[in-house]
Order: structure tokens, then C-alpha cells, then sequence
């Protein structure tokens, strides 16, 4: 990949956003978004920005773990942070409560819609994008190359397949799928890839419309995984970054995950550089293939002593350049859709061809300003019927009524 093309235009970006007073910036980071390459984007701003320092503090591996802690520091009206990055989900959370500040007169046509629709709230750009993201099914090239299968299409071929390998195999330690079950947020895509294949909606116009049976069926497909051998028992236990490590261990053949376990899959501790592929996610049968939208945004604190300078650090590092150098080296999808043409990144990352199509129309989940409490219920509830402790039909009924009163 030709670093030097996309490191200048970095620089140049730089130069051309040079802050006028300097400052001290603190950015806050998820641990599982590879900061060190974030700080390669940090250091190019500051050698384009003399004076001007930035120092990054990581935190949480799940968007649970990172939400808590933010939250703690914007009730407290805590100074230290000066740029967040925030789930998806969360802009429109921030924005309400008054932890961020927004960016006046930004021209937000140059990005993915579903992006500049997330960091717009009532009229005003609320936050900017950091990286797109949506849910991909990982699955071991080699392994379905060498029993001659396909990449399942639906859920059922996925069984299949998982079976077919499992018995040639016997490798005690080889799972069929991973996906997340723990009470995360990643549990409500869990719930909701399959509700949706159904051509069900959980909100529609800030109203519920909710369908019992589409979630039953969705809960039984999940748990029937686990009954089945294909997935492990203790699945309900699987954040995230667990499903990642264990595909990159070579322990999994099939795994649920964003694209930023791409990236680690390639790096020199993976035992399985080379033997990955990726594809949409299946269907139920008789149902469309369909994916959760996810995504990061950059939002400046509201209570930053550096706001001015905070809002230009944000706006160089959702550039288009600053998009196109992260997903080169760190296989972050683009916020962009011209980068996904890219020669740089189309080289570093082959698979970013067909990854648009599937960004553009992942589905986002339900928009409500109550969202926090509609994830707890279905991450919850997934969680409890993964663990045995409550059956798929009883698990519908705990989501339907709980959601009608949270969404009246």
C-alpha cells in the first residue's frame, strides 16, 4: 500500500486547519479501535499544528463499558475530555443532555446519509463521523473451501455448513458460530438480525410495532444454535472482542462481528492471516439478508476549556483523508462513499468493494429517544434465553410488554 500518498495528504490537511491558539487536547477512545493508529492521525495534526498537544485515554471494550464511563464524566461536568467518541446510537443522547457542542454551518452532504442523518438533531450537526461500521459474517476460507461449501446464505445453510466441518474435523475445540449473547449491545443486533430478515420493524415513526411472533422466532433461532452444538454453551457469556479473539485463535468457523476484527484477523498474532473470508449475514428462510448499521462519531465536550481548537481536531479527523488512512491501515470502513473506490484502500483492504453496498443498507436500530432503555430490555432478555433461564416464548412476552411501556 503506498503509506506516503495518504500520510501526505494528512499533512496536508493539517496545515491547512492549523489552529490559531495552542492547546492541550485530551480525546477519548475505545480500546477496541486500535488506538495506536488513531495516534499516527494525532501526530500528524500536531507536526502540522506546532504547539499543540493531544494525548489519547482508552477505555471499554464494549459500547456499555464506554457509555458508563462518559456518562460519569459529563454529569460531573468533568473539564478533562475534550473530544468523544461515541457509538452510533448515543450523538442524539449526548446532544439532548447537553454534553456536547455543535458544529454551526457544517456541510454534511460529502458522507454516508446514514451518518450525517446520526449526528443531526433537530437541524444541527450534533457530532461528526469517526468511522461506518455494520455486523459481517467472518467464516474460515480454508475450511469451506476444503468441503467444498458455499458461504451460507441463510441461517440454515450456516447449520449445515458448521455441521459438515465440525464431523470432518473433529476438533473438539473448532466452534461452529460466535456471536454476541452477553447483556451487550451487540445482544440487540443479536435479536435483531433475524427479527428483521423477517421483514419485521421493531419502531416505525416513534411508534412500537412490535411482532411477538417474528421475536420468537428470532429468540428460537439463537438458542437453537446452542442446543444444537453449533455455537457454545456458555455463548451467553460472549461480548464482542470475545468472538473476535476466539476467530482469531483459529477456534471458530463461522463469526458475527464489525469490521474492526478484519483488520486484527491479518495482524501477525492471528493464526489465521490469509484463510479469512467475509460476506453478508444469512437470512431466515424465505427471508432477506439484512445487517445492523453500527458506527463511530467524534463529539467535543461541552465542558472542554478548549472547544474552538477541540472542533478542528474534530473536523481533521473526520476528513476524508483521515477516513481513507484508517481504513488502509486499520480496515475501518469509510464514512465516504468515494473512498470505498480508492486505489490505497481497495489495495489494503480488497473486500471494501462489495462493503459499501452492505454499509448503505445496513439497517440502524430504533430510533427513540428512550433507546437506552429499549437496548437494556432486548439485550437482557437475548441474554437470559441464551443462558436457559428463560425460553424463547416467554423472553417475546417479557420484550412485548416491556417495550409497550417505554414506547406508548
Amino acid at each position: 500500500m503506498n503509506l506516503k500518498i495518504v500520510t501526505g495528504a494528512l499533512l496536508a490537511l493539517g496545515l491547512t486547519t492549523s489552529l490559531a491558539t495552542a492547546a492541550d487536547l485530551k480525546v477519548y477512545i475505545s480500546s477496541q479501535h486500535q488506538p495506536q493508529l488513531w495516534r499516527q492521525v494525532l501526530d500528524k495534526f500536531e507536526t502540522a499544528n506546532p504547539g499543540t498537544k493531544v494525548s489519547i485515554e482508552t477505555g471499554g471494550n464494549t459500547s456499555e463499558a464506554q457509555a458508563q464511563y462518559l456518562n460519569t464524566i459529563m454529569s460531573a461536568k468533568d473539564p478533562s475530555l475534550d473530544v468523544l467518541i461515541l457509538d452510533v446510537i448515543r450523538p442524539a443522547q449526548f446532544a439532548a443532555a447537553g454534553w456536547t457542542v455543535p458544529f454551526e454551518g457544517k456541510d454534511m452532504s460529502s458522507y454516508l446519509p446514514a451518518y450525517a442523518e446520526a449526528n443531526t438533531v433537530d437541524g444541527k450537526v450534533v457530532a461528526l463521523p469517526a468511522f461506518a461500521d455494520s455486523m459481517f459474517l467472518y467464516y474460515r476460507k480454508d475450511l469451506l473451501d476444503k468441503y467444498g461449501i458455499a458461504p451460507p446464505k441463510t441461517w440454515d445453510e450456516l447449520t449445515a455448513a458448521a455441521k459438515k466441518v465440525s464431523d470432518g474435523e473433529k476438533n473438539p475445540n473448532l466452534q461452529g458460530l460466535s456471536f454476541q449473547g452477553k447483556a451487550i449491545e451487540g445482544a440487540v443486533c443479536t435479536f435483531l438480525l433475524p427479527y428483521w430478515s423477517q421483514g419485521k420493524n421493531l419502531v416505525e415513526n416513534g411508534k412500537l410495532t412490535f411482532d411477538k411472533t417474528a421475536a420468537v422466532n428470532s429468540l428460537k433461532l439463537w438458542k437453537s444454535f446452542v442446543d444444537q452444538g453449533v455455537a457454545k454453551k456458555n455463548i451467553a457469556e460472549v461480548a464482542t472482542d470475545d468472538t473476535r479473539k476466539e476467530f482469531q485463535a483459529g477456534n471458530v468457523l463461522f463469526a458475527v462481528n464489525w469490521s474492526y476484527a478484519w483488520a486484527q484477523s491479518q495482524g501477525k498474532d492471528s493464526a489465521v492471516v490469509g484463510k479469512v473470508g467475509v460476506a453478508r449475514l444469512p437470512a431466515v428462510s424465505g427471508g432477506e439478508q439484512t445487517t445492523c448499521l453500527g458506527g463511530w462519531e467524534w463529539g467535543v465536550s461541552a465542558y472542554s476549556n478548549h472547544k474552538d481548537e477541540a472542533q478542528k481536531l474534530v473536523e481533521y479527523l473526520s476528513s476524508e483523508d483521515s477516513s481513507k488512512f484508517m481504513a488502509a491501515n486499520g480496515s475501518l470502513l469509510p464514512t465516504y462513499p468515494a473512498a470505498y473506490k480508492d486505489d490505497t484502500v481497495l489495495k489494503a483492504a480488497p473486500w471494501f468493494a462489495d462493503a459499501l453496498q452492505v454499509v448503505e443498507t445496513a439497517k440502524p436500530r430504533p430510533v427513540t429517544p428512550r433507546y437506552n432503555e429499549v437496548s437494556e430490555v432486548i439485550r437482557t432478555t437475548v441474554n437470559a434465553v441464551l443462558a436457559g433461564v428463560t425460553t424463547p416464548e416467554e423472553g417475546a412476552t417479557q420484550i412485548e410488554a416491556r417495550l409497550k411501556r417505554i414506547i406508548r
